[in-house]
């Protein structure tokens, strides 16, 4: 069955896995990058979450409530719980960003969760009417987005306080 499963999963399906294991070898590494490229993977990862939300269990309100309540929960520990990957970059608008292994292991949750979704409703159609089924999976996706989402937030919040130090570095050296 596993062979089946493999042989009838559509090419596209391995060009996006390579894509997401490429992106998040990238961010083992400390990287400079642009303030707004902090918003383009979490951006795409939330986009694939709520497209798989609508497309496998249809526009529901339990699951898309089911969803935003695990993002948000996940969103706030991380949040909480997170600390920032960034440090002022060389130039105006860019940040260094911390080598983190955890870009990449979310993606591939995420990826890995729409595969298994995809084959247990492939196989079992009726699955796409229980609750329980719907629940769970949103719930997975609203983690793993939340996560993405808390670090961003993380991010954003500490180049904010980064540039604020640096405007009263710059006005404290003109003052002296």
């Amino acid at each position: 069955m596993l062979q089946q499963i493999l042989i009838h999963t559509p090419v596209y399906v391995w060009a996006i896995l390579a894509v997401l294991v490429w992106r998040g070898t990238a961010a083992l590494r400390d990287r400079e990058m642009k303030v707004r490229s902090l918003f383009i993977v979490p951006a795409v990862m939330l986009a694939l979450s709520l497209q798989d939300v609508g497309s496998k269990f249809g526009s529901s309100g339990l699951a898309y409530a089911v969803w935003a309540a695990a993002a948000a929960i996940s969103a706030l520990l991380v949040w909480k719980s997170g600390r920032s990957r960034t440090a002022p970059g060389s130039g105006p608008g860019s940040v260094i960003v911390r080598g983190s292994w955890v870009p990449l292991a979310m993606m591939m949750a995420i990826f890995f969760t729409k595969y298994a979704a995809s084959v247990l409703l492939a196989v079992l159609p009726h699955a796409r009417q229980d609750a329980l089924v719907a629940a769970g999976v949103c719930a997975l996706f609203g983690v793993f987005n939340g996560c993405f989402l808390g670090r961003l937030a993380l991010d954003v919040a500490a180049v904010r306080d980064q540039r604020g130090l640096s405007t009263a570095r710059n006005a404290f050296n003109a003052a002296g």
